[in-house]
């Protein structure tokens, strides 16, 4: 989001930005630059996405999706109101699906085009977790989040202007969904002038991932890595080492005694714990859109196993930008063969930095986005 509208302004448009600060996902203002703050005049509105039983139940009972429930607060609303009343906007974008739970109080105060900047298909990823859950009570409780969601995100389809889809893929399954042809694919962007220009690896080869912990896919898939993948990789490669970082590490990850496992938990500076790894591994076997981690991995020049799950939205060759692995014993062998064979990892990391710098410059995606929204005002003019 921050990479989309530094974009927009670069590209001279004027936006204003409301957002936001969860006790899952805490704002720190302070950390926000002053200009930034200037240009965008950027709000926030404070929300509780903790758990209730009692709102688990009246969702349950009332058949709505208790995840967009989660975020409908009166505050955000007025806020959201009183912004609207006073300003008059072009178009106005939303956010991922959960902003759209505030899609009746845009219609009331302005006319402007909406749109949809979707992050997933988020019912997708529920329906995975779903089809994947062993346990029958849960997978039944799952099931009903899947249909709630699958519903609610279906009717904001319909009502919707147009559609900012993440991914190739997202962007065709949303055609088939809609049956509207105001849709467009722009990924994530990177500014190509912030990369740094030579490109360190290390010289032993180890292994890193990095991820949101409270994100559920993230943690099923490195709990099924760690169970799964890693004894085997220790018989093999006994001195490799594995370090996991990211926001929100779960309990049984921070008691983790596992042999040549580091926890490393949030991290200051993404790039430059990048620079001390080589290869990434990326377990992800539910979800939908871009994994923006991997993104920046490829930029950074890193060799990366992931699913194919794990790549969707990136215009990848298996075996040229990336390696692809489709259970644990193709995982095993991935990291045998990347550990042993450092040109293979250097090929892997120089082609992903060029596909990055060839499909996902931000400049010319924000191009691409202004011209799609332009026309979207045009026709709604």
């Amino acid at each position: 989001m921050y990479a989309m509208i530094n974009g927009l302004l670069q590209a001279g448009h004027t936006v204003k930005v409301l957002a936001v600060s969860t006790n899952k996902f805490p704002v720190d203002q302070t950390t926000i630059p002053a200009e930034f703050k200037e240009k965008t005049q950027i709000e926030f509105v404070n929300i509780d996405l903790s758990l209730s039983v009692m709102g688990a139940l009246l969702s349950l009972i009332l058949f709505r999706s208790y995840h967009v429930a989660r975020f409908h607060t009166r505050a955000f609303a007025k806020k959201l109101t009183g912004i609207l009343q006073h300003e008059t906007f072009d178009l106005i974008q939303l956010e991922m699906l959960y902003s759209a739970t505030y899609l009746n109080v845009i219609r009331k105060y302005s006319k402007a085009p909406v749109v949809l900047r979707a992050h997933n298909i988020e019912h997708q990823i529920w329906q995975r977790v779903a089809n994947n859950c062993k346990n029958p009570f849960k997978k039944l409780y799952h099931i009903y989040l899947y249909r709630t969601l699958r519903h609610f995100e279906l009717n904001v389809l319909k009502k919707i202007d147009g559609i900012v889809a993440i991914t190739d893929v997202d962007s065709r399954n949303f055609e088939k969904l809609r049956h509207n042809t105001n849709i467009i694919s722009i990924p994530f962007g990177i500014n190509l002038e912030t990369l740094p220009k030579n490109l360190t690896q290390p010289k032993e080869p180890s292994l890193f991932h990095i991820g949101t912990m409270n994100w559920f896919p993230n943690e099923e898939g490195i709990r099924w890595f760690i169970g799964k993948v890693w004894p085997k990789v220790s018989i093999k490669l006994p001195d490799l080492q594995l370090h996991l970082a990211g926001r929100y590490m779960n309990p049984w990850l921070t008691v983790l005694n596992k042999k040549n496992i580091t926890v490393d938990g949030a991290v200051p500076d993404v790039w430059e714990y990048m620079e001390k790894f080589s290869i990434m591994v990326v377990p992800l076997f539910s979800g939908s859109g871009i994994r923006i981690k991997i993104v920046e991995a490829m930029a950074a020049g890193k060799a990366i196993i992931t699913t194919s799950i794990g790549a969707q939205g990136i215009n990848y060759v298996d075996g040229k930008h990336l390696l692809i692995a489709r259970d644990e014993n193709a995982f095993v062998d991935a990291i045998v063969r990347l550990y042993n064979n450092q040109a293979l990892r250097d090929t892997l990391g120089r082609n992903a930095r060029q596909l990055i710098a060839e499909e996902h410059d931000n400049d010319k995606l924000m191009l691409k986005l202004t011209t799609f929204y332009n026309e979207l005002v045009r026709k709604n003019s």
